[in-house]
């Protein structure tokens, strides 16, 4: 090990996630007025972040490579806003290197800024030798996408990405999170995603845009917002005892149609026409995942009709997601 008893690499791996209701309940401008909820899964679909002290030859004290590439001497003159800020929360002494990529692209409505700053916080840390809790990296993040960058967005990312599983994720009036996991042991996850399809629109979107839009519009949709806070509790419910898939598909549905009223950002004529399609070929109900504007459609489709769902939207690549039980995970620590 380098600099004494500290890593010289680390290599995390964090996965993106699924909402399947209550999203935008985990905004701030609701969950401090009322208490909101989600239920979400982690999937097998990952950032994965390099983090390696420099070595003495190189010039600039950072040196990133994510979709651009960048050379600094200055923290301040880091472009990546996420990659700064948590250099400034989490100091680490320079020269550092600092990579990322991910399995899918990104603004594609799973997660992965948050899994950005949740992999890069967990490897900071590593780096200068400390453990960290899943609690610690769902504040830490926050803190940065939220707090210190003032993104509009909520918690439920952040919470997804540190955990991991198949969560019902609760955000109290005062900011905490409380979960409530779910087991293999307690339902056939294997079943659920077994009906489960997901297809990529191919329309990256800046989601800020999105909810920003929504942000604004939380007081005036309040009465929307506690019926998609209750819809995610009664699919917790049926989680907790004895989920059906038929309901579960149709809950999914309600839930996007309560979703698109949130803002004109959330669907597109093309996006809806594909849902449509797919309903027409046989799936019972789903939703975008994210904020909307694009990325994944996500349907719940019975096992027969699966091929007929995929002919109706062969224009688009299909995406087989599976159930992760573990959050961000430290890879490398050498």
């Amino acid at each position: 090990m380098a600099n004494g008893n500290f890593p010289n690499l680390v290599m995390t791996r964090t996965p993106l996630r699924i909402s399947f209701a209550g999203g935008g309940t985990d905004l701030p401008e609701f969950y401090k007025a009322e208490k909101g909820a989600v239920l979400s899964t982690a999937i097998d679909k990952y950032v994965y972040v390099t983090v390696k002290r420099h070595g003495a030859l190189h010039n600039e004290a950072y040196r990133l490579n994510y979709a651009e590439t960048e050379h600094t001497n200055s923290l301040d003159g880091i472009k990546n806003e996420i990659a700064r800020e948590c250099l400034r929360l989490v100091p680490v002494e320079t020269p550092l290197y600092i990579s990322t990529v991910g399995d899918v692209p990104a603004s594609s409505g799973l997660g992965s800024s948050s899994s950005f700053a949740v992999g890069l916080l967990n490897a900071l840390h590593a780096l200068r030798g400390e453990d960290v809790s899943p609690a610690q990296l769902l504040d830490e993040a926050a803190n940065v996408e939220i707090d210190m960058l003032s993104h509009p967005i909520g918690k439920q990312d952040q919470a997804a990405a540190a955990y991991g599983g198949f969560n019902c994720f609760r955000f109290d009036t005062d900011g905490t999170v409380q979960l409530e996991p779910h087991s293999p042991l307690q339902m056939n996850f294997a079943n659920l995603f077994d009906h489960l399809q997901m297809f990529w629109t191919g329309i990256s979107r800046n989601s800020a845009t999105v909810l920003e839009e929504q942000k604004k519009n939380t007081h005036d949709h309040m009465d929307l917002l506690r019926r998609m806070c209750g819809q995610a509790e009664r699919l917790n419910n049926q989680v907790r005892n004895n989920l059906d898939i038929g309901n579960f598909g149709r809950a999914l549905d309600q839930g996007w149609q309560l979703k698109r009223s949130l803002s004109s950002t959330i669907t597109t004529d093309t996006i809806d026409a594909w849902y449509q399609d797919a309903l027409d070929a046989g799936a019972i109900g789903g939703k975008i995942c994210g904020a909307g504007g694009g990325g994944f459609l996500l349907f719940v489709t019975p096992l027969d009709r699966h091929e007929s769902v995929r002919q109706a939207l062969s224009d688009l690549k299909e995406l087989s997601p599976k159930y992760e039980p573990r959050g961000s995970l430290r890879l490398l620590v050498n």
